[in-house]
């Protein structure tokens, strides 16, 4: 990555927003290119790093009344108020004019988009996101899809169309900027919690071991 390439496409707090697509507890369970509960750990993680440093989020399910099922309800509590556009058929999301036009009232320019299928409805909504002139971090490891080739595949796809492949713990790094601003502890909190599970096992032994020698 260029020196003059990064600082461009870098997250920031004020040009940011996150849109989870399709998150739905029926696509969830065909999900097989990575561990499913760590799937829905990162998408929970990613959807508190986005209240924790006050981006907007929008939601989309797909056909929400059939087999896909409706969305992940620990997803829609966390985030009550985002709005939710439930397409009814539309596989691009950004075909849908709902969608479209919700994205543009965000009025932010970066879109940190995940969702299932990796394949699918990451790569088609990254892609139109794309050509509508935003910038695009697809999250990988909040995404899935039905095996690894089709993740590779795919990922090759967004990678060559100028979309940024990033991870939860990315984005949330990106935004901070430095542990020692406001919300450096709450992310890292979360992080540790969330998204890198061992973190929080490694500090909870840092701080047992300080406590100790008191």
């Amino acid at each position: 990555m260029s020196t003059q390439h990064y600082p461009n496409f870098r997250l920031t707090r004020d040009r940011a927003a996150v849109i989870l697509v399709d998150h739905q507890v029926g696509l969830i369970l065909g999900v097989e290119d990575h561990d499913k509960e760590e799937l829905r750990r990162n998408v929970l993680a990613l959807a508190k790093v986005a209240k924790a440093h006050n981006l907007p989020v929008l939601l989309s399910t797909s056909a929400d009344e059939g087999p896909n099922g409706p969305i992940l309800p620990e997803l829609r509590a966390l985030l009550p108020d985002a709005p939710l556009v439930r397409r009814p058929g539309e596989i691009d999301a950004f075909d849908n004019d709902e969608f479209a036009a919700t994205v543009r009232d965000l009025g932010r320019d970066q879109l940190i988009i995940a969702g299932i299928s990796t394949d699918v409805c990451v790569a088609f909504a990254s892609l139109s996101a794309i050509d509508a002139g935003y910038q695009v971090h697809a999250v990988t490891d909040a995404s899935g899809t039905w095996s690894e080739l089709a993740a590779e595949a795919s990922i090759n796809r967004m990678r060559s169309a100028g979309v940024t492949i990033n991870s939860t713990v990315g984005v949330a790094a990106e935004l901070q900027r430095d542990w020692r601003q406001p919300g450096g502890q709450e992310t890292a909190e979360l992080m540790a919690t969330n998204a890198v599970p061992f973190y929080g096992s490694l500090v909870a032994f840092t701080r047992a071991g300080e406590s100790a020698s008191v």
